[in-house]
């Protein structure tokens, strides 16, 4: 929990998550739902049917005017001029040392970009873009404004169908488009961090507890269940998905963390990119791999890596995976033993538990991929 005197931030939803008997927990200064039902139980729902998880903490922020491009291609890795009008993309947000400010998404709008970052990030990140526009950008702070709900699992887009008349089948993957659903006007979003095809849905807060009721009644007959923050986590971790604090901080590259596939670094000069480059030249000192446990353990976060007696790394993120019933998660290590097959063991408790470098994802993903 919180710091004794720190008020913990809450999302319009709180009083709906200990109505469905949620275990509420601190995360990055909000109080937020860890369970309701179980964690297990939660990540096998969405694999299987579908859930819905409440993402009001995270922060959305609008860069508009004549130079928004211009910051956004500035302060992100990726190359932003590639999106069509209602794509999304994901990217990181660098130091100039390559360090990672934040890993976000970027949507772009007919006039605008639309930024959602991550919920311990958000006043970090307001202030770095704002300490990087120029006269002609507008960065305005949105997040106080929106709510935002997911819907993810197999049978998200049958559930969302009961809601509204948006054209759910010509809505791919990292694509977004606004409409009603449930009478509320949504900017609805065909993204998620779980791997299953689903929605995220942005919207006012004052409509947040009707939206809330609305998708629990259309789900009814399939079964829906809000899902916490455990299995969220659980979820993302089976997709070999970073975590900003785990896999990503301002002392970790996306390079080393295994997405040079969002670091477009032919597009132009962005603050990291000199860091970077210079890296890539020197090579690294360690990998980001996924593994998976050869024995009975739970592996965490903060495990040492250890081969030959010798420690080699430690864990960023580490659980049992529901859908394997095995010990599976991320760690850095030198770049020869974070080639798949490699074998190493994973500390816990004291104790060496062997392992093998894998690469991710440890499930197959179930999106539904664009055009």
């Amino acid at each position: 929990m919180a710091s004794e005197g720190v008020r913990l931030k809450t999302t319009p939803f709180r009083e709906l998550h200990v109505r469905h008997g949620a275990r509420m927990t601190e995360f990055g200064g909000w109080e937020m739902p860890v369970y309701y039902r179980g964690i297990i139980e939660e990540h096998k729902k969405v694999r299987e049917k579908v859930g819905l998880f409440d993402l009001s903490h995270m922060g959305e922020i609008e860069i508009s005017g004549p130079g928004a491009l211009a910051l956004v291609q500035k302060v992100t890795t990726n190359d932003a001029s590639r999106l069509e009008v209602c794509q999304v993309q994901y990217s990181v947000m660098c130091y100039p040392d390559g360090g990672a400010v934040d890993d976000i998404l970027v949507c772009r709008k007919e006039d605008s970009y639309y930024l959602v970052v991550n919920a311990s990030n958000a006043s970090k990140d307001l202030e770095w873009l704002r300490l990087h526009a120029g006269g002609d950008v507008e960065v305005k702070d949105l997040s106080d404004e929106t709510a935002l709900l997911a819907i993810q699992g197999p049978d998200s887009a049958a559930v969302l169908a009961e809601l509204t008349q948006v054209p759910l089948d010509s809505l791919y993957y990292y694509h977004f488009t606004e409409g009603e659903v449930a009478g509320v006007r949504c900017l609805v979003s065909r993204t998620g961090y779980t791997g299953e095809d689903g929605f995220e849905l942005f919207f006012h807060p004052r409509h947040a507890h009707a939206m809330w009721d609305a998708l629990l009644r259309a789900g009814q007959r399939f079964d829906i269940e809000p899902i916490g923050l455990g299995a969220r986590d659980t979820l993302r971790l089976e997709m070999g998905y970073a975590l900003y604090g785990h896999e990503l901080d301002p002392a970790t590259n996306p390079l080393e963390a295994g997405l040079a596939w969002v670091v477009a670094m032919d597009k132009g000069d962005f603050i990291g990119r000199d860091a970077l480059v210079a890296a890539k030249q020197m090579g690294f000192s360690r990998r980001l791999t996924g593994f998976k446990l050869l024995e009975r353990g739970v592996p965490r976060a903060h495990c040492d890596v250890a081969k030959g007696g010798a420690v080699i790394g430690r864990t960023t993120s580490g659980s049992l995976s529901p859908s394997l019933g095995i010990g599976v998660g991320m760690c850095f290590v030198p770049p020869e033993a974070a080639r798949p097959g490699t074998r190493f063991d994973i500390v816990i408790r004291g104790k060496g538990v062997p392992a093998e470098a894998v690469r991710p994802p440890f499930v197959q993903s179930r999106v539904r991929k664009a055009k």
